[in-house]
């Protein structure tokens, strides 16, 4: 079975630079902004605000790109691309919607099993 995002952890030890008390810090930092993407984008979703999930987006877009996350900026692309040609109520919305709380779902469970 592949790992999902195998280059995560070494990207987060590059980072801490041997600091394990930075190491453990820098993984709970980013599992918090992943679970903070995931609620406002479902409640920016339901409340179909485009101006809360534009500001979820660009607040996490520096930790994604950073660490490498490329499944979930990718999608977050598609869903901007989709606000801002058939809005919310569009048929292609829904399923965007799922394919991105899939992948937070991995993300998160990925980040969380390394802070073990």
């Amino acid at each position: 079975m592949e790992q999902i995002y195998p280059e995560l952890d070494q990207l987060i030890c590059d980072m801490a630079d041997g600091d394990k008390e930075f190491q453990t810090e820098l993984t709970l930092a980013i599992y918090k902004g992943l679970i903070e993407l995931k609620e406002v984008y479902t409640t920016g979703s339901s409340e179909k605000n485009e101006a809360k999930i534009q500001q979820i987006r660009h607040k996490l877009k520096p930790t994604l790109y950073m660490f490498e996350l490329s499944h979930i900026t990718e999608e977050l692309q598609i869903g901007k691309e989709i606000i801002e040609s058939e809005g919310f109520d569009g048929a292609s919305f829904p399923l965007h919607y799922q394919n991105l709380q899939k992948k937070l779902d991995v993300a998160i469970k990925r980040v969380h099993d390394l802070s073990r």
